[in-house]
């Protein structure tokens, strides 16, 4: 129970996971927030202009408490990960530097800027502002996915002796990092999801204002417009998804196999698994429903084509990395938690278009405040979004294991020479403090909805 390594590993998924409930948010708010001010200066409509003060509240919350958790997710690599720092440190040293000084500066100078001058510049210049605040967001998650990246499928870098810490990695390649191709899968994927969390929580709360008759025509408005993002956002999701899947079967088919909880090869047409139970440490998989050849669509694009096994995979992985790992080990990740994490990640996305679609079609018929039990079931979809969201990424980094680096350092190896005692001591304390965090925000949100005009100065 005090295993430093199974510590560290549940305090780094904790601290990242609840991170993460709050960057996608930032993302998707602020680039429908810039929108709805461009239609402010477009069209002169004041209700659009209440609308971008009304959600840019919000915004600047959510911003706030998504700087903090990021801080203190960033202690991580050296509380818990010293040896994994040492080594990766120069590789991910520009990453987080550019994020840091270029995309960071971007966001909180303009945010600053576009917060104190309603009213007292041009309104080009002011909505000019906030897409930079939303161009800088982008650049925030495409240098962190570069680092990330890296993490999945490692290029442009030397291992070299050092007398310190043995090896470490040395960037030789800065623009290797850059066109990673994991990164350029995976980042259109994470902005279509931001696009997707963002409009639901806009859409969310609009709905939740028109369910109590606070002023509907202005948040009618806002809801059509984060609707209908909300329907590109997860349809985008789905392309972006799929696209993401045919690549994983070409480069890391054991991530794939685990998610389909597939233990011996498949036959020429390999059905899609929708439901199973598993035996990890008997290795098998007991299907109970599939859907014939869904599997090799999904992988190939057409209802045929094979796929390996773990078991497979493993004895290729073992022959592949016995010269970096040094001895025989699982290659297998854990494949209930994977198998899963998938299945609700997919759930949510199709609970979500369906609701996207409904809410479309009932904004352009203009009968979206007659629909009382859609109105309520809206604002749950953020956490549907948020679920679907924190799946994904379990997905992504469980799939992994058991390498820390991809191919190059196990997990095991990354972990700072902690106590277990002093690992759950930090981890019981950063529990408090994100709990806190949250109720803080909670309480936040429902002060700045509940108020017909918020002052900046209430705000912070």
């Amino acid at each position: 129970m005090l295993d430093p390594l199974l510590l560290a590993r549940i305090q780094f998924a904790a601290t990242t996971v609840f991170h993460f409930f709050f960057v996608p948010i930032t993302i998707g708010m602020v680039f429908l927030i810039a929108i709805f001010e461009s239609i402010y200066v477009k069209t002169g409509d004041e209700h659009y202009k209440r609308i971008t003060k009304f959600f840019g509240h919000l915004f600047l919350i959510n911003f706030a408490v998504g700087v903090v958790t990021g801080i203190l997710q960033e202690f991580q690599f050296g509380m818990n990960w010293s040896e994994y720092s040492s080594f990766v440190g120069d590789v991910f040293g520009p990453s987080l530097a550019i994020e840091a000084l270029l995309a960071f500066y971007l966001e909180s100078t303009f945010i600053g800027i576009w917060i104190f001058s309603w009213e007292k510049i041009n309104k080009k210049l002011h909505v000019m502002c906030i897409w930079l605040v939303s161009i800088g967001t982008l650049m925030s998650a495409f240098w962190i996915l570069s680092a990330n990246s890296f993490m999945q499928h490692p290029v442009g870098v030397k291992y070299v002796e050092n007398g310190v810490i043995g090896k470490k990695a040395e960037m030789i390649d800065f623009f290797a990092i850059v066109k990673n191709p994991y990164l350029w899968n995976q980042f259109p994927h994470v902005v279509t999801m931001a696009l997707t969390v963002g409009a639901f929580t806009i859409a969310g709360i609009a709905s939740w204002k028109m369910l109590r008759k606070h002023e509907v025509e202005m948040f009618r408005k806002a809801f059509k417009v984060s609707i209908v993002a909300a329907l590109i956002g997860s349809l985008g999701l789905f392309v972006t998804g799929h696209s993401q899947m045919q690549y994983l079967v070409r480069e890391y088919p054991m991530k794939v196999a685990a998610a389909e909880a597939l233990y011996e090869d498949t036959g020429n047409s390999a059905p899609f698994s929708v439901l199973a139970t598993i035996d990890q440490k008997q290795q098998k998989a007991e299907h109970y429903l599939e859907v014939p050849g869904m599997l090799s669509f999904l992988a190939y694009d057409k209802f045929e084509g094979s796929l390996k096994g773990m078991k497979s995979l493993q004895k290729e992985m073992d022959e592949k990395y016995y010269p970096v790992v040094g001895k025989h080990i699982d290659y297998t990740p854990h494949v209930p938690t994977i198998y899963y994490s998938f299945r609700i990640m997919s759930g949510s996305v199709g609970i979500l278009i369906l609701m996207a679609l409904l809410g479309t079609i009932y904004s352009f018929k203009r009968t979206e405040t007659k629909k009382r039990w859609f109105l309520q079931l809206m604002p749950w979809t953020l956490l549907v979004a948020e679920v679907a969201t924190a799946c994904g990424w379990i997905m992504a980094e469980m799939g992994r294991q058991p390498f820390l680096i991809f191919g190059v350092m196990a997990t095991e190896s990354g972990v700072s020479p902690n106590s277990g005692a002093s690992v759950l001591f930090s981890l019981l304390v950063f529990c408090v403090l994100y709990t806190i965090l949250g109720i803080t925000q909670y309480i936040a949100f429902r002060y700045a909805m509940n108020k017909k005009e918020t002052t900046v100065k209430e705000v912070a």
